[in-house]
């Protein structure tokens, strides 16, 4: 990472920028997953094939794809694509933020303490500004088990504008935050880990090799082995927030949190909290891997093109620079 990333202050755009581009990334080539773990944690009695055997992950896929094609496995990435780059805006521009704030005033070093805070910090804002209405919309499609291979099975979301009108129209807008507290405590135990585990391995790898900047490669397994901790330590909250998030029963966010919450214990025991765990990490953890190589590569031409504008160079001719200088 470019030292004066930190020092310019156009750090909104490269952070704007690069986060939506590893945003874009990771949706595209991870939904699928997350369609197949949200499957299974609505599945009360547990997915099941013909002979009632019990399915795993890739039996839900596979009966996903059997019944309603493919193209099911994308159900509610509209709603995903359409909220990823201020979602990634949100959360790497607000982690910065909070970091600098909590940094040293002599030396500017951030502590272990503070990482950890200002990725709790970013997850909470990301949480409330963007992903809990995101989320509602999209475990809204993907709940659906119409087949889009028959065009005459009509569902009553037909994409994720439509779904959105349709919840404020039905539940008002109150309903598009169903679930909040918990998508808050989610997404901020997932990023005060997530951030932690990234920078202090980062740290420990460029102080072993003695380099500025790692390879792509390392921020790819790095950002897979940071993104995997995030799931294991909250695979109830998510579970539980889903169930709230996919139904429209009225009342408080406490009454429906104990509600779903003694449901699922009494009716399917303990281990119905971690449902969809294996899915999870296999959609967040390559997730967060494409989403930290990605957003370092941009971020450094970003840093690049910066440095070469400052130097007087034209947009175009700034791009130039940077495209000679990788070649």
């Amino acid at each position: 990472m470019s030292k004066a990333s930190d020092t310019k202050p156009k750090t909104l755009i490269t952070h704007l920028v690069a986060g939506g581009s590893a945003g874009l990334v990771e949706a595209c080539t991870c939904h699928p997953l997350d369609t197949i773990k949200v499957r299974m944690q609505l599945s009360k009695s547990g997915s099941r094939g013909t002979g009632g055997k019990r399915l795993g992950f890739f039996g839900v896929g596979a009966k996903i794809v059997k019944n309603e094609s493919v193209w099911a496995l994308y159900k509610g990435l509209g709603a995903v694509v359409s909220g990823i780059v201020p979602k990634m805006a949100i959360r790497f521009s607000s982690f910065e933020y909070y970091k600098s704030a909590m940094a040293d005033a002599e030396t500017h070093r951030v502590s272990t303490k503070a990482t950890f805070l200002a990725g709790l910090g970013a997850g909470i804002t990301e949480a409330v500004m963007v992903v809990t209405p995101m989320d509602v919309i999209k475990i809204r499609l993907q709940a659906q088990r119409h087949s889009m291979a028959d065009p005459m099975d009509i569902p009553k979301y037909r994409n994720a504008g439509h779904a959105a009108y349709t919840i404020v129209k039905e539940e008002g807008v109150s309903a598009l935050y169903k679930g909040v507290s918990l998508t808050a405590l989610r997404q901020a135990t997932n990023q005060a880990v997530n951030f932690t585990a990234y920078q202090e391995f980062k740290k420990a790898c460029q102080a072993y090799q003695k380099l500025d900047e790692l390879p792509s490669y390392q921020h790819l397994v790095l950002g897979g082995v940071s993104g995997a901790m995030g799931p294991m330590s909250n695979a109830p909250i998510d579970t539980i927030k889903t169930r709230i998030q996919k139904s429209n029963e009225p009342g408080s966010g406490w009454h429906r949190f104990k509600t779903v919450t003694t449901e699922i214990y009494a009716k399917e025991g303990w281990r119905a909290f971690y449902k969809g765990l294996t899915p999870r990490l296999l959609r967040v953890a390559p997730g967060q891997a494409v989403t930290f190589m990605v957003y370092e590569k941009v971020r450094s031409w970003l840093d690049q093109f910066n440095e070469k504008m400052d130097k007087g160079h034209g947009p175009i001719q700034a791009v130039i620079k940077v495209v000679e200088e990788k070649k």
